[in-house]
């Protein structure tokens, strides 16, 4: 029992590690440059709240949760497309 209780007192310091260095990830993000999901095109918040997270230091919003799959198949070629909207600008 006592293991237990240790090994969940670890679990919980480690998801607040990760949780934390993910809010500081979002905090140091580059903005996300554009108005319409990078998947599908869709403006976004056309579909409710979009779905927002970071990679590789860029903040990426998608239309919705869905276009994530699709996202994680090819993220170079939309994360290509984010970095080519930041030099149109």
């Amino acid at each position: 029992m006592k293991m237990l209780k240790t090994l969940g007192f670890a679990t919980a310091l480690t998801l607040a590690a990760v949780i934390t260095t993910q809010a500081d990830d979002a905090k140091k993000a580059k903005p996300y440059p554009l108005t319409t999901c990078v998947v599908s095109g869709e403006k976004l918040g056309g579909m409710g709240e979009a779905y927002t997270f970071v990679k590789d230091g860029q903040e990426v919003k998608l239309c919705c949760k869905g276009c994530l799959k699709a996202f994680n198949k090819e993220p170079q070629k939309f994360m290509a497309k984010i970095k080519e909207s930041e030099k149109a600008k």
